[in-house]
């Protein structure tokens, strides 16, 4: 699953405050990744039983962490939102002009990143509840993080929390948080053929964001391909078009927000 990028070399990650540098929380990764470490008498066809079993206990331990996530968000109305995207996409600045335009609810914001607390002290600056969870070698957020992070902020009811999770359209696709909608982010300078490239990620999230359609005039990337592309892997895949930078179409995002 997740061994041939360096995931859980380090076992441990922190959660911290970005306005308080030097304070942080270290917890165990949540699941182990020790797929070199199982003996077999058959060394290749037991190692991959060896690590299928793995990655499907941490799967399962994962979704059960994530269903009481789910149950603490419904239980004070909380929606929760899974921002997942290549590096890049523009999900911190969308976290931002979102955050300025959101009327209606206290917003929360979880952020994951490998290291710095760079994005999330850009968060900071907006006012709002933020923690930063760096994973080291991780390459994604899991459930069990969030509960931690979550503990911390202690969102109240009717809330939103805003989950930007490490860039990555790969292991992220796999780790259910107990989000109520999953949102994958693309710019138009990435290519119209990422849903077919990273397929898992594009079927399990609800809506698409097209960001920087500024540069749609200087870049070799076609929308209507992009979205026939998507909706080969998730015909139900929503799509909302917008530059960050300029605003333009961002009222989209911000209704869909306001209304769920």
């Amino acid at each position: 699953m997740c061994e041939n990028c360096g995931c859980g070399e380090d076992s441990g990650y922190t959660i911290h405050h970005p306005a308080s540098h030097g304070h942080s929380h270290e917890h165990d990764h949540g699941h182990s990744h020790e797929h070199g470490h199982e003996h077999h008498d058959h060394a290749d066809h037991g190692h991959t039983h060896g690590r299928i079993s793995i990655e499907t206990d941490v799967l399962q331990q994962n979704n059960l962490m994530a269903q009481r996530n789910k149950g603490y968000f419904d239980a004070k109305n909380i929606i929760c939102l899974n921002l997942v995207s290549s590096p890049g996409s523009g999900k911190t600045t969308i976290l931002e002009k979102s955050i300025r335009n959101i009327r209606n609810k206290k917003v929360y914001v979880i952020e994951g990143d490998q290291q710095t607390s760079l994005d999330a002290d850009r968060i900071n600056a907006t006012g709002v509840p933020v923690l930063q969870i760096n994973t080291g070698n991780g390459c994604h957020l899991d459930a069990g993080m969030i509960q931690n992070a979550v503990k911390t902020l202690n969102p109240v009811n009717d809330s939103l929390l805003l989950i930007e999770n490490v860039g990555n359209l790969v292991c992220p696709a796999l780790f259910n948080l107990g989000e109520n909608f999953r949102v994958v982010i693309m710019s138009v300078t990435e290519g119209d053929d990422k849903p077919l490239k990273y397929p898992n990620m594009f079927q399990s999230s609800h809506l698409c964001l097209i960001n920087k359609t500024d540069l749609l005039p200087y870049v070799d990337f076609s929308l209507e391909n992009f979205k026939t592309n998507a909706r080969k892997v998730n015909p139900g895949l929503q799509f909302i078009s917008f530059s960050a930078k300029t605003l333009d179409g961002f009222g989209e995002w911000v209704n869909w927000i306001e209304k769920i």
